[in-house]
């Protein structure tokens, strides 16, 4: 009695709640914002995420809601904010400055491009996101101040107006328009901000020419 194959049941992978569909396509768009900006489409979306494309659509209204919850998740402040809060509070004021100037440069160097594209929204949409930054921005900064406060009498301004300048130091070196691209780094950033610029009397290096 010839006995017919046994064929292995396929295992069905777990449907997705409709909160979980959202983060994947949303972790989907991310990357895709970077590259096409806003304009990106749901196609190149959707195969990304390995979803059809009306799947879009049942969790998400429009393109426009898809690329704001996107633009949300990418300028959240929670792991920058961590890695600010674990940099030592006892190290010299140059490494705390350059360890905040590091954590920065990292995180403004992958949102570049996202930024662009929240400049492009349409005027009261890309409004809110653009007050989101700002506000992302405030907080980042009061976050630098900490770290600085316990050496104010270091300086010759407030660990505010110091903890300013480092932020638009870092936004500035990873602006294509304003600089060359890695043309400052942590140690330069902070360079500038303690050093300045202009060449010691000891200094034999001479500088740039």
């Amino acid at each position: 009695m010839n006995q017919q194959p046994v064929r292995a049941r396929r295992r069905r992978v777990p449907a997705l709640s409709p909160d979980e569909r959202r983060a994947a396509i949303v972790a989907a768009t991310i990357p895709l914002l970077r590259t096409h900006g806003a304009a990106v489409t749901t196609k190149q979306i959707a195969e990304a995420a390995g979803v059809a494309e009306g799947t879009i659509f049942g969790v998400f209204p429009d393109k426009a809601s898809l690329i704001l919850a996107a633009l949300g998740t990418a300028f959240d402040q929670e792991t920058v904010l961590r890695d600010l809060d674990a940099i030592d509070r006892q190290a010299p004021l140059r490494k705390r400055m350059r360890d905040a100037a590091a954590v920065l440069l990292r995180r403004f160097e992958s949102n570049v491009q996202l930024m662009m594209v929240a400049r492009t929204l349409p005027m009261e949409t890309g409004r809110r996101q653009v007050e989101q930054l700002m506000e992302g921005r405030r907080v980042l900064t009061e976050a630098v101040e900490a770290l600085i406060e316990p050496d104010r009498e270091l300086l010759r301004r407030s660990p505010a107006t110091t903890a300013g300048m480092l932020v638009l130091l870092v936004i500035a070196s990873v602006r294509p328009e304003l600089a060359e691209p890695g043309e400052l780094d942590a140690d330069g950033v902070v360079a500038v901000l303690l050093d300045g610029l202009l060449v010691r009397p000891t200094d034999t290096t001479g500088g740039d020419a």
